[in-house]
């Protein structure tokens, strides 16, 4: 049996885990709450309480990645919180024990935010040029990882990140004064991110770099107000005051060499 290490099982994470389990891999997963490591256990997962510091690792990393030939890194730069911390110096910190294990393999899961509000359209060709301390860190810690010639290193840009119990609406339901209204959507539903990282380890497809969004993108306006009123929510309200600014993330290289067709095609 194939094992496979997932560093986080949040919101993507958990259910991530439990497909790869019902595919026929082990999974160690990892969660930074002791809370959680029962949850993870009573869903086949061998759990491990794995925090990442800038300049140290909390909790049994070896042990985490030990006879693991594919490593899965799921976790958020969380840079907003009060608690942030430099996310490049984590991935810093895990790099040496990586290289010391078996672990042949490095799964990414990064964000579109590497790339500029500069109204393009968006290819993996595109020059990564953040503009969010959050994109910049992203940038950073991809290239440490694919520059490492002791593994191989896929990146995934994942879009916003939706799923039955998470949408951007909940959020913007009611509110006004809200910016960009011309700006397109790009959004992949949670089934989705599951069933392109299930496509990546089943072809083999490593050193690469994928944009992973749904090709689906109404204008913020357009789709948040017919989201707002198919849920009963009251209505989103945009300024038209400033030119809108986005991008329309490509991931046509994706369903091309994957030959990938997505669940959820529309949001």
């Amino acid at each position: 049996m194939t094992k496979i290490s997932l560093l986080g099982c949040g919101w993507l994470g958990l259910p991530l885990a439990k497909t790869l389990i019902e595919e026929g891999y082990s999974v160690n997963g990892s969660t930074t709450s002791e809370d959680k490591l029962s949850i993870l256990k009573n869903t086949g997962i061998i759990p491990f309480q794995i925090a990442l510091d800038a300049d140290s690792i909390q909790g049994n990393i070896i042990g985490f990645l030990e006879n693991s030939n594919l490593l899965i890194i799921d976790i958020p730069p969380k840079l907003r919180s009060e608690n942030s911390a430099n996310f490049v110096k984590k991935i810093q910190s895990l790099i040496p024990f990586i290289e010391n294990s078996a672990i042949a393999k490095v799964l990414f899961i990064s964000s579109t935010s590497v790339y500029a509000d500069d109204n393009s359209v968006v290819t993996e060709h595109t020059i990564p040029n953040p503009d969010t301390e959050s994109g910049r860190q992203l940038c950073e810690a991809e290239s440490l990882l694919q520059q490492n010639k002791n593994f191989k290193t896929t990146i995934l840009r994942f879009g916003g990140l939706i799923g039955e119990d998470r949408h951007p609406i909940k959020h913007l339901a009611g509110k006004t004064n809200l910016e960009n209204p011309k700006a397109p959507i790009n959004l992949i539903h949670q089934k989705d991110c599951i069933g392109i990282i299930l496509k990546i380890i089943e072809t083999n497809s490593w050193n690469e770099t994928f944009n992973a969004v749904a090709s689906f993108h109404p204008s913020r306006e357009t789709h948040y107000t017919e989201k707002a009123a198919g849920l009963g929510l009251p209505l989103p309200q945009f300024s038209h005051q400033k030119i809108s600014v986005g991008k329309v993330i490509d991931s046509q290289k994706l369903q091309n060499i994957l030959n990938y067709t997505f669940i959820m095609p529309e949001l």
